[in-house]
């Protein structure tokens, strides 16, 4: 059983399948157009899309990667069909938006449990 400071079971530490979509699609996209990401994000888009637990470190990690580069949304050809943006492609590696919900949870009860 979890201890009440901050600890998450493996469970809940495993990506959704949601999370793991974003990720093969964003590591599909960085294949197909050959940029987006760099090899932090490469490594965790292939930590999520096999849906393995993530540690509380990543978890900090991934809230703030997120909360860096939300700003990202409003660049030129974000989720464009025929030319993605490389922030397009570099959040998908990180989760994209169910990435983001999901780890904002996580993070929250981290910060409930200290």
């Amino acid at each position: 059983m979890p201890s009440a400071k901050t600890e998450l079971t493996e469970k809940q530490r495993t990506p959704p399948a949601a999370v793991a979509r974003e990720a093969e699609k964003g590591l599909k996209l960085r294949e197909e157009h050959g940029r987006g990401g760099t090899d932090v994000g490469r490594r965790r888009a292939n930590q999520l899309k096999n849906r393995e637990a993530v540690s509380v470190r990543d978890i900090k990690s991934m809230h703030s990667y997120f909360a860096r580069h939300k700003v990202d949304k409003r660049g030129k050809n974000w989720a464009d069909k025929d030319k993605p943006s490389a922030g397009y492609i570099a959040w998908l590696l990180w989760g994209g938006d169910a990435g983001r919900k999901w780890v904002d949870g996580l993070h929250a009860r981290l910060d409930k449990a200290d």
